[in-house]
């Protein structure tokens, strides 16, 4: 039985690949964190969304010189082994960047749930809300098991669904509202420094989702070109979409509302502006887009997966399952990705993800800049700045969490150094054939071959 990944060409268009970014972008951005970002940094957070566009937009730069120089279907699994060849910091970073995805999933599930919910009257919300997550995790499972063309198919049309329908609640938002602004209370948390960094580094959570067009650089047409083409236009429409969205619940609702509305604050600033319907509109909303993100999100990092275990930079088990390593990762990335949803609350996941994918996005740019940036034609006083942002903003975030929430710190570091100990463990008792294992190359073609 053939258990290579399989990739084909062409299976992915332009507009497919912008999809598939905005998908899961704007699924986790823009209708669980406005009112997380609102917390720290109080009437500043549309501004925190703006500083957080401002720094994915030097981060995506090297993400754009890498994709056009070698798109695959490995995206930053094989940038990182373009750095730093078949060792453990590859491993490790893209192992990060695996588990941040994976979080990225549960957090839309639970997002999900919790707007989901407002349809109903009562009801336990810690039972119900991670029980709906499960059951859009096993719902987008499903349908990763079909073909890319589905895949596309889906992300494509609910993508179109949820940005005319996110517009449209901003534009109406601005329209109704009293007055155009800030509404402070004497209740609402003072801005500070750190609040600000730390709502900044929630924001780039909410951007990161381009990361995932990385990885269908053997798949969509023109890969030289139309990777990088796709991240920016993805973050484009992103950084419109929530400034306008971001002004209009913050019209409506005051910030002691929206934080005490965190995890549904959409659905919330709705209800006094337009009423029911606009609430059950607002709702039938993040229900399409947080399904359309998690659709997108599993049919990327399952493929990444892939190519790390193709590349032998993780240890990999059949358990009997027939098919493909494409089709055993899908498994993994759902079960890991379940059981994150029923046991974490939407803050806790959202930090560790942040963390996990801030610490990776440094190894990038650091990468690009030591080994690549010759070769990729970058500009190296870019990427020092996209490493200074991101250095900048994780420590901020870290002093916020350090000083409400360092259970999560906690977490976070126990998990890095369990990822650590055990690729070491597994690097060391690597076969020699595979340590000098050079990394199977699916180019523009869907072609495997080996770089020489």
């Amino acid at each position: 039985m053939d258990r290579s990944p399989q990739y084909k060409k062409n299976s992915l268009s332009l507009v497919g690949a912008i999809a598939l970014g905005t998908g899961v972008m704007i699924g986790a951005g823009i209708f669980a964190l406005t009112g997380q970002m609102a917390e720290m940094t109080g009437e500043l957070f549309p501004l925190a969304f703006l500083s957080a566009a401002m720094i994915v937009g030097f981060s995506a730069y090297s993400y754009v010189k890498m994709s056009n120089a070698y798109p695959s279907a490995g995206g930053i699994g094989m940038y990182l082994h373009k750095a730093y060849g078949p060792t453990l910091p590859t491993a490790f970073h893209a192992l990060l960047m695996y588990f941040s995805m994976v979080i990225a999933q549960s957090f839309l599930a639970r997002t999900f749930g919790s707007y989901t919910l407002e349809l109903f009257d009562g009801g336990n919300r810690s039972l119900l809300v991670p029980l709906l997550g499960v059951g859009l995790l096993i719902a987008a499972f499903l349908i990763n098991l079909s073909a890319n063309k589905m895949i596309q198919g889906v992300a494509s049309v609910l993508g179109v669904i949820k940005i005319g329908g996110i517009i449209l609640f901003g534009v109406v938002g601005m329209l109704v509202a009293d007055a155009i602004g800030i509404r402070t209370t004497t209740e609402a948390p003072a801005p500070s420094v750190s609040g600000f960094l730390g709502a900044t580094a929630l924001g780039i959570l909410a951007f990161k989702g381009f990361t995932t067009i990385t990885n269908s650089g053997a798949e969509i047409q023109n890969p030289h070109r139309n990777v990088g083409r796709a991240i920016i236009v993805s973050i484009a429409l992103c950084v419109a979409i929530y400034a306008l969205v971001g002004f209009a619940v913050a019209s409506n609702l005051s910030l002691t509302e929206i934080i005490a509305t965190k995890d549904y604050s959409l659905a919330a600033a709705a209800r006094p502006a337009l009423g029911e319907t606009a609430v059950w509109f607002t709702v039938l909303l993040a229900m399409l887009a947080t399904a359309g993100g998690i659709i997108a999100s599993v049919f990327a990092v399952s493929r990444m997966l892939a190519m790390l275990t193709e590349m032998k930079l993780v240890p990999h088990r059949h358990f009997h399952m027939p098919g493909s390593i494409q089709k055993h990762t899908l498994v993994y990335t759902i079960v890991l990705g379940l059981m994150l949803t029923a046991f974490f609350d939407l803050s806790r996941i959202a930090a560790l993800g942040i963390i996990f994918y801030l610490v990776m996005d440094i190894a990038i740019h650091w990468g690009v800049f030591r080994h690549l940036r010759d070769s990729v034609a970058a500009h190296p006083a870019i990427l020092v700045t996209a490493i200074g942002l991101d250095l900048l903003v994780l420590a901020g975030f870290l002093w916020v969490k350090a000083t409400t929430d360092p259970l999560v710190l906690y977490v976070a570091a126990a998990a890095m150094a369990i990822i650590l100990i055990a690729e070491y463990a597994f690097l060391s008792t690597r076969p020699a054939q595979d340590a000098d294992h050079h990394v199977p190359s699916h180019d523009a073609k869907g072609n495997s071959s080996r770089e020489e």
